[in-house]
């Protein structure tokens, strides 16, 4: 809505958006000022006016309108930009609003910045799909073969649907159901796992993608960094203060202002000796207390901060006035501003001694030590832009008339309008290198004449219609010249614990990590280098700011020639490059270590997290705290939200929801790894028990003139599925290859995940051959050995067919658990339990003219020496290859764990 007036007396209110772009900054919003200047709230009903506005549109940091109040003289026209709208999903920090709402519903900012959700479908699930229909295609050429061995006779179309039946276990309709069991299991695990308390799962369907991770695309503020900033650093070119020695800084402080009032000169000389020699001409080196009172008072004055007193409850209108130092005590006060290195600032400069204590639009009060009242009239002021990286203010002190201008900005800025010195650079460098945001602030003093010839230019730029940004800036740059610098102020962006282990961790891991923010690309790189997400040695490449297709080309050329190097990019130029050349930008942003792509909006967030999904067809999973997330949380292949400052929008839109970041680390390092390596052992084991049955059948029926027979009775092939195997092959869900500590300790295993080979076409193939070989072995052993008693060729296949089912369970576990051999234990008992009164189905086909099971003939002993023979024919040869294959090519974690 277009922001008509407010109660607060400046004309103007703070508001919060972390929901639309992830900054928890206050932004300051300005009323339009036709209407603010009306004397009563009823005249906005009695006035004639119309608002012109720009078309919706998904740019949050954009808007053009206009204002018009057409029953004045001469109509007032006001134009309208991005500081005189209020937009949806955003709190009103102080005071009330009135405003007239142009944009609601699917218009509005917000929600033309999400996206529909889609379902999502793990990897795995995918390539058992491909090995269920080859399977279907086995079955349906299986069944075809046995007709034609036949040889078509008689009604053979009948007798293929017959085999097509009898073979149907080579389907394995039980796969969905073990693995859907298996999956509830290892969300069950993740959230009872007490190394990474508070982590939800959302989404029953995809825990093994969090082993499948290639990309990692995270958010800054909240998820990466805590979004509370720390006053740490002060340098003065000659000495440099820090968190230690703040209290020296104070006592200079106290020393200078008391000597200001014992000498009503208040001149420079110092009546402590200072601790750098003194020259004689106290002009030309001042001592040290007084270069540190003059920072402390630029850092006091130089800032966009109100102090707000929260009025305790009880108290009227007039008792405020009246106690006016009653309200101005310390634990009423809270800062607002646009940025929080603003108030960190202000805030450090009330714990050495002067307080900000009052500001409105035309002045500011500071108070000393000592408890008097300075009070500063702000003549004009110089905001903070993207462009200028700088801001400054020009105040004149009460009590003695001085007119300073005061100014403080990025380095870059500020190294060529500050006078000639040898350590900024540097210290800088230093500064950032540690990982702190720093500010270099600088002053001026002016005549009255000159400020009065600045004033009267400056009015007369903004009058301007034409170029009216480019004169205005031209005007003030007049005055940036030849000023003194103060001071280096850093301030350390408290990132959140464990981050740079857990980003290591990741890198070893063979995770790319990207991080998309919507902050600045100065704060991005910095936070970049600071978390370790760019290594110390790596250099960083900085894509300019393109708008161009042509300027495109070239950014993409001059980076192509670097090796090696991260890559840091606004969402503005990535746009371009997305519209004319999202291939090269991929493949070459694919490459990089590391990426950084500041001041995303959310839809820009999602787009990469898409372009990654196309262009590299990799897994990519999205992490992030606050609503700006949720599109590039639902777009991932692998959403996991973090419940932060900037409420629980993020992770209950997300499939994984954790506390802190580091946890991300145990998530995919152990639990992804362990669901993955499960489930492929299961799902495969599954489509080896439907084969190794159905080749049985196939022996059995060639033998048999290809007769379309049966093998076992109903509920043998039910039992089969069921009772008699179902929990130690269910029990591969706790097997794990490595201990958690092992998996965390050399996150390298992971790598090998990416590439998928724990479920490939290749050990697919493997699973049919070894189901092959026992299949035929059971049969033909059961037929060759019992000649004479050939009636109970049933009883012993089946028996030996559940003892090698038994006996594969336990080869493939590769650590055991206590519940695999209940497990094991339990089917046997179940089996052995249901042969004494499931005797009628032990017969063929359909001649069970009741007894054919005898319990005496079970119980001799042929019966067990033979069965116990086809079991060790089929299961032998592939523990004596299983244990050659370890010696011979061990899997990386054996060598590890040995």
């Amino acid at each position: 809505m277009i922001f008509l007036r407010t109660s607060e007396k400046a004309g103007s209110c703070f508001i919060r958006t972390d929901q639309l772009d992830g900054e928890t900054d206050w932004k300051l919003k300005v009323a339009v000022s036709c209407t603010q200047r009306l004397p009563a709230l009823g005249d906005l009903f009695s006035i004639n006016a119309y608002v012109y506005a720009q078309k919706p549109q998904l740019d949050i940091h954009s808007f053009e309108g206009t204002f018009t109040r057409e029953d004045s003289d001469p109509p007032i026209h006001e134009s309208l930009s991005i500081e005189n709208t209020l937009w949806a999903s955003t709190i009103v920090a102080s005071g009330t609003v009135i405003g007239v709402v142009i944009y609601t519903g699917k218009e509005t900012r917000s929600v033309m910045n999400t996206s529909n959700p889609k379902n999502k479908v793990g990897l795995l699930d995918l390539e058992l799909n491909q090995l269920t229909k080859a399977l279907f295609l086995a079955l349906v050429a299986l069944s075809i073969v046995m007709v034609t061995l036949q040889g078509f006779v008689g009604p053979w179309y009948r007798n293929l649907f017959r085999f097509l039946l009898l073979f149907s276990y080579i389907i394995p309709i039980s796969l969905r159901v073990n693995l859907d069991m298996g999956k509830a299991a290892y969300g069950w695990m993740i959230m009872k796992d007490e190394n990474i308390p508070g982590t939800v799962v959302r989404t029953s369907t995809i825990p093994e993608e969090l082993g499948r991770l290639v990309y990692l695309l995270t958010d800054k503020t909240g998820t990466l960094t805590q979004n509370e900033m720390v006053f740490k650093r002060l340098h003065l070119g000659t000495v440099s203060y820090g968190t230690d020695t703040m209290d020296e800084i104070q006592s200079h402080i106290m020393n200078s202002y008391s000597q200001m009032y014992s000498q009503a000169s208040g001149n420079n000389t110092s009546s402590t000796p200072p601790r750098k020699g003194q020259s004689s001409a106290p002009k030309v080196r001042k001592s040290v207390s007084s270069r540190v009172h003059e920072a402390v008072k630029a850092i006091a004055l130089c800032h966009n901060v109100t102090p707000v007193y929260e009025s305790r409850a009880g108290m009227t209108g007039e008792t405020e006035y009246a106690e006016v130092d009653q309200d101005f005590s310390d634990e009423n006060r809270t800062y607002q501003a646009s940025s929080p290195d603003e108030v960190a600032l202000v805030q450090w400069t009330e714990s050495v001694g002067l307080t900000l204590v009052s500001r409105d639009l035309t002045s500011m009060q500071l108070r000393t030590p000592g408890g008097q009242i300075l009070t500063y009239c702000i003549l004009q002021m110089f905001p903070f832009t993207s462009e200028s990286k700088r801001m400054g203010v020009i105040v004149r002190d009460e009590s003695t008339a001085e007119i300073t201008f005061y100014m403080k900005g990025a380095d870059v800025a500020m190294s060529t309008i500050v006078q000639y010195n040898d350590w900024l650079e540097e210290e800088c460098g230093n500064m950032a290198r540690e990982g702190l945001r720093t500010l270099v602030v600088a002053k001026r003093a002016l005549t009255e004449e000159q400020y009065q010839d600045f004033e009267s230019r400056y009015s007369q730029a903004k009058l301007s219609v034409h170029d009216r940004m480019l004169k205005v800036a031209a005007v003030v740059e007049s005055l940036e010249r030849e000023m003194e610098l103060l001071c280096l102020t850093g301030v350390e962006d408290q990132l959140q614990a464990d981050v740079r282990p857990t980003l290591e961790m990741l890198r070893n891991a063979g995770i790319k990590i990207w991080m998309l923010t919507g902050d600045k690309l100065e704060t991005a790189t910095c936070i970049a280098k600071s978390s370790h997400l760019v290594s110390r040695t790596q250099d960083i490449h900085t894509f300019r700011p393109v708008t161009s297709r042509g300027e495109a080309h070239l950014e993409l050329n001059a980076f192509r020639r670097k090796h090696d190097c991260a890559l840091v990019i606004s969402g503005d130029s990535l746009e371009v490059c997305l519209r004319y050349y999202e291939h090269e930008l991929a493949e070459l942003a694919c490459q990089c270590p590391a990426v950084v792509c500041c001041r995303c909006s959310p839809t820009q967030k999602a787009r990469i997290v898409k372009l990654l999904q196309q262009r590299t067809g990799k897994r990519t999973c999205a992490i992030g705290d606050g609503g700006n997330d949720v599109s590039m949380i639902q777009a991932a292949d692998c959403g996991i939200g973090i419940e932060g400052k900037e409420g629980k929008q993020a992770s209950l839109a997300a499939d994984f929801s954790i506390a802190q970041f580091r946890h991300i680390g145990r998530l995919l390092v152990v639990h992804g790894r362990s669901s993955y390596k499960r489930s492929a052992a299961l799902g495969q084991f599954v489509m080896h028990r439907g084969l190794i049955i159905s080749t049985m059948q196939a022996v059995f029926s060639s033998v048999f003139y290809f007769a379309s027979v049966p093998l076992y009775q109903g509920f043998l092939m039910v039992g089969y599925a069921t009772i008699y195997t179902m929990f130690p092959v269910f029990s591969l869900v706790l097997d794990q290859d490595v201990k958690p500590e092992m998996a965390m300790l050399y996150p390298e295993l992971y790598k090998d995940l990416t590439k998928g080979r724990s479920l490939c076409f290749k050990t697919f193939l493997i699973w049919v051959l070894i189901s092959i070989y026992q299949g035929g072995i059971l049969m033909y052993g059961a037929l060759l050995l019992f000649e004479s008693e050939f009636v109970h060729v049933v009883a012993i296949s089946f028996t030996a067919l559940i003892l090698t089912e038994l006996l594969m369970v336990a080869l493939t576990v590769r650590t055991w658990h206590w519940l695999m051999v209940v497990a094991e234990l339990l089917s046997l008992g179940c089996y052995i339990a249901s042969l004494a009164f499931l005797n009628g189905y032990f017969g063929i086909g359909r001649v069970s003219f009741g007894a054919f099971l005898d319990v005496a003939f079970i119980t001799t002993a042929p019966f067990m020496w033979k069965v116990s023979a086809i079991t060790v024919v089929s299961c032998l040869p592939l523990y004596v290859l299983k244990y050659l294959k370890r010696k011979l090519s061990p899997p990386s974690y054996s060598k590890l764990t040995s």
